[in-house]
């Protein structure tokens, strides 16, 4: 019977791991990209929805005093500030050059972190995705589709959309992850 001899290890054999990590963080960045995908296409296809069941401008009460899907154009940026200004074309510009550098910024950010899936790349995947779906309406049709219309009391929150969701929800993950204590190494 002959015995079995292990070789040590070498520094070949540890160039070996990253490649494994590397595999995982392809897979864990596919994860991610099709998080980012769904909340876009998502986002799209509600807004198409609302396009072709409801006029511009109508509304439709969900529940009173609290929910109602309406058909907003929206020119502006987030809470249709700039909507109103005197150059709309440069306002235009601007709001597509702001998206497109988010959308480059953010998916380098996610590209750094898609390691494994944490909440921090959670959140960049859905502001990504949200970030693109704007993006896509900016370009495309020159105003966002909002239709999501929120009322708590005598508060009433500006009409938005599933992008403008996933991009507040992204963000206030990233601010629970900045103010979230840290483990000590």
């Amino acid at each position: 019977m002959s015995e079995r001899y292990e070789y040590p290890a070498t520094e070949f054999d540890e160039q070996k791991k990253p490649a494994k990590a590397r595999s995982g963080r392809g897979f864990y960045f596919a994860i991610l990209l099709a998080l980012s995908a769904f909340v876009a296409i998502l986002d799209h296809v509600s807004k198409k929805f609302i396009v072709h069941r409801l006029p511009t401008g109508r509304a439709h009460t969900v529940i009173p005093g609290l929910l109602r899907i309406t058909h907003v154009l929206n020119t502006g940026a987030a809470f249709s500030f700039l909507a109103d200004t005197a150059s709309p074309d440069l306002v235009l510009k601007a709001l597509i050059f702001f998206s497109l550098a988010a959308v480059v910024i953010v998916g380098i950010l996610l590209i750094r972190s898609c390691n494994t899936i944490t909440p921090t790349s959670v959140a960049l995947a859905l502001i990504l995705g949200g970030a693109v779906g704007n993006l896509y309406d900016r370009v495309v049709y020159h105003y966002v589709i909002d239709f999501i219309d929120v009322h708590v009391g005598a508060y009433h929150w500006p009409d938005f959309n599933i992008a403008d969701s996933a991009i507040t929800i992204g963000a206030v993950l990233l601010m629970i992850e900045i103010f979230r204590p840290q483990p000590e190494s």
